[in-house]
């Protein structure tokens, strides 16, 4: 048996599934070219980079700096500039070799223009024509006759299937993409928490003014925020009574996230969430894990386990969720995540020993000193759980690299 061409697929398949771990950031390409700057800025600015990055099957059609025209004159509004570049934004995977080789020539792709819902008809999809010596270019379905498409310049960077960066000549037009986008409506966020689900969490943020300003000062750029319906704050009060200044501040902060997070966003992606604690408190963790299970959003910090009940507000850039229980950082309580452990082994006699306290207990609330530094727990008892947590991935890993060889044996045979 030849074992080169099984071991081909598999060496393939591994190569495959490695590259679609591997994280994309838009920002982060663009930036090694300078002359993208502008483009980059735009994008940063819009919020629009965060939607990409979060996006797979994708294709982006950057401007150069000298080639931006009217989209950095300072004659559109900040809501205008996303619709244009969203335009910039293919839903769907076109590289060099792909533009080159279009069947019949001709064809129409989706935008996130498109997707936004503020593009009647088809007005969100940008026709991509290939004419003769190799000419690539681009038109938005619905403009003028005299505007002319832009051309493919070259290609930036591509991971094959997944996403592609590729220069345009100019930047598209579109008279829908293009018209006034008012700017949002001012949001009182006190008012906001006050009227649905979270009038308790808002008045425990009315009363921390460094928690408050924070927040309320993150909310007109991008943020997400998970507040504990009311009967959770009751349930949770006296905890939160005995927190010094200092740990109140932290929790508070701990229920907010410094970007936008649709539901939509929520519910497809799972992973670690970074809080306004995390980059306020020094040397602290503070963060959790997000995921989805039936449909269902949970957010588990290791202390406890709580789900979204309801959208109190999802409109970007601001996200507000009603959750069912107050968020207790591991920072500030003892964890009451199980490790896993081996099974027992045969034991001689017994002996006395004196028991020592369960990792595993219910949380408890901190000592005025631990409040006030941080971490109730000792040092070797986190390393311990991210032990633990680090085995498990492995573990993970492993079955799923001998799930893929045992596919891919099977397909070459």
């Amino acid at each position: 048996m030849d074992l080169m061409k099984p071991l081909a697929v598999v060496v393939a398949l591994l190569a495959v599934c490695a590259a679609a771990a591997e994280g994309f950031d838009i920002l982060q390409i663009l930036g090694k070219h300078d002359e993208f700057s502008q483009f980059c800025k735009l994008l940063n600015e819009t919020h629009l980079a965060g939607d990409i990055n979060r996006d797979r099957t994708i294709t982006v059609l950057a401007v150069a700096n000298g080639d931006m025209g009217h989209l950095t004159s300072g004659h559109y509004s900040l809501g205008t500039i996303r619709h244009i570049l969203e335009l910039h934004v293919v839903a769907d995977y076109y590289d060099e070799k792909k533009l080159k080789q279009l069947s019949h020539g001709a064809t129409a792709a989706s935008t996130l223009f498109q997707r936004s819902g503020f593009a009647p008809g088809m007005a969100g999809y940008v026709n991509i024509t290939q004419h003769r010596g190799g000419k690539v270019t681009f038109i938005v379905d619905d403009a003028a006759d005299s505007v002319k498409p832009v051309t493919f310049v070259k290609q930036i960077e591509s991971h094959r299937y997944d996403y592609s960066v590729l220069q345009v000549s100019s930047v598209l037009s579109s008279p829908e993409a293009e018209a006034p986008v008012a700017p949002p409506a001012p949001v009182n966020l006190t008012d906001l928490l006050s009227k649905k689900y979270c009038k308790s969490f808002a008045g425990l943020l009315a009363a921390d003014g460094k928690a408050f300003d924070t927040i309320n000062g993150t909310k007109d750029t991008a943020l997400t925020l998970f507040c504990p319906v009311d009967t959770a704050v009751a349930s949770f009060l006296p905890k939160f009574k005995n927190l010094t200044a200092k740990a109140k501040t932290a929790i508070l902060l701990y229920h907010a996230v410094p970007d936008y997070y649709s539901m939509q966003f929520l519910k497809s992606n799972k992973g670690k969430v970074t809080t306004l604690a995390t980059t306020s408190v020094a040397k602290k963790d503070y963060t959790y894990e997000a995921q989805t299970e039936a449909d269902t959003v949970t957010l588990d910090t290791t202390v406890t386990i709580s789900t979204i009940q309801a959208t109190v507000r999802d409109d970007d850039p601001l996200a507000v969720y009603a959750v069912s229980k107050f968020l207790q950082p591991k920072e500030l309580f003892k964890s009451t995540t199980k490790d896993l452990a081996p099974a027992p082994t045969p034991e001689g006699p017994k002996k006395k020993t004196k028991k020592k306290p369960s990792r595993t207990s219910a949380a408890a609330a901190p000592s005025d000193d631990e409040a006030a530094d941080g971490p109730s727990a000792d040092d070797s008892v986190d390393d311990a759980d991210k032990a633990a947590g680090a085995e498990r991935s492995l573990l993970a890993r492993w079955v799923t690299a001998a799930a893929t060889l045992a596919a891919a044996l099977a397909l070459a045979a």
